[in-house]
């Protein structure tokens, strides 16, 4: 439930913390889960110091599609390619699907 604070002239409305939900934007559990694999994997790839060449290498994938996937566009991949891709990254990584009610929600779980 969202709950409005009035401030100055200026209305704040809680999110429900999926921002794609909170967009009104198709299938938001599938594009949160795809942006939380997507912050990972940027993540990884900054602590590593790893240049797009390096990332390209390790993905066996063109510079091309790292660009793409460093610019968010999450439409262009599917949430098990996004999986595939932070395990290369980083191996001590365990990417569990969640069975259940939502296929799109899962956990991930960093050691």
């Amino acid at each position: 439930m969202n709950s409005r604070l009035k401030i100055d002239a200026c209305t704040v409305t809680e999110g429900s913390g999926n921002v794609f939900k909170d967009l009104g934007l198709p299938n938001p559990e599938e594009l949160q889960a795809k942006a939380d694999l997507l912050h990972l994997i940027s993540s990884t790839i900054k602590k590593r110091r790893l240049s797009q060449n390096q990332v390209a290498e390790v993905l066996s994938v063109s510079p091309k599609t790292v660009s793409t996937l460093l610019n968010c566009r999450l439409k262009e991949f599917s949430r098990r390619r996004l999986a595939r891709f932070l395990k290369k990254l980083n191996p001590d990584v365990e990417v569990a699907p969640q069975l259940g009610r939502s296929a799109a929600r899962g956990r991930l779980v960093t050691g």
